[in-house]
């Protein structure tokens, strides 16, 4: 595991508070995951589970006949997942594994589906992770992958300079700012047969996207930017929900592939 991912490895109190907001399961996503064909009896592989509302959502729908793996390198966001887990009596049918490496530990062709969302962004080899996602996947199976692109990002009223300069403080952050769009050629250098690309974009005018938007605050002052300027664009967004001058634009590729 690299230094970089530090920032995934302790998560401060707050910031996690955040993620467990920002991951849930909501009706503004779901459709997101519409090209996966979730379905009864499946066995499903969540890389990069995070705090685990995605993995309980999956549990719920392969039934008793399916299995979830949630993986992370975060043992507090499987922590979490456990508890979840345990409340909806869903416990056996999800295991937890805890990453040190980009490699999977499950057996060659064992899952009918990897789905891995705003994770690939994060990863140091993308193609070996997606030739990773293939081993894995039993003939036919779907790795489906949910991701945007920092730099298609729009945030109003900050304008093109504000915005584009918050990003470029907290670039050190991704290791993969553009995955979004690079997904669609790294599946197939990954050898997947046929390969589905959408591009959703929801616009936020209400601040749900507020919560992302601080955390790349927050990496943005890790990465150099004064902390003053950062409360300022933070502040003034926060205005802008509140007179409902406020837009957020981050487009979402999402991308199905078969093994």
């Amino acid at each position: 595991m690299s230094e970089f991912d530090s920032q995934w490895l302790d998560i401060p109190e707050e910031r996690m508070a955040r993620f467990e907001r920002i991951f849930r399961w909501s009706a503004e996503t779901a459709h997101y995951y519409d090209g996966a064909r979730l379905g009864p009896d499946l066995d499903i592989v969540d890389f990069g589970c995070g705090p685990g509302h995605q993995a309980i959502e999956f549990a719920g729908r392969v039934g008793p006949g399916g299995h979830v793996h949630a993986m992370d390198i975060n043992q507090d966001f499987l922590s979490s997942l456990r508890a979840k887990a345990d409340k909806a009596e869903l416990s056996d049918r999800i295991t937890t594994h805890l990453l040190s490496d980009e490699g999977l530990s499950l057996s060659e062709a064992s899952a009918d589906r990897v789905i891995a969302r705003n994770t690939l962004i994060h990863v140091p080899a993308p193609h070996a992770t997606l030739v990773e996602f293939r081993r894995v996947l039993r003939p036919g199976g779907l790795a489906h992958m949910i991701e945007g692109d920092r730099l298609l990002m729009a945030v109003e009223p900050l304008g093109a300079q504000e915005w584009g300069a918050l990003i470029e403080a907290a670039r050190w952050a991704w290791k993969q700012p553009t995955i979004g769009r690079r997904l669609h050629g790294l599946a197939r250098e990954a050898g997947f047969s046929e390969v589905e690309v959408r591009v959703i974009t929801a616009p936020d005018t209400t601040g749900r996207l507020f919560g992302m938007i601080q955390t790349i605050g927050d990496y943005a002052i890790e990465g150099g930017m004064s902390a003053e300027r950062v409360s300022a664009l933070l502040n003034s967004l926060e205005h802008a929900v509140t007179s409902g001058t406020y837009l957020a634009v981050s487009p979402q590729f999402i991308i199905t592939a078969r093994g």
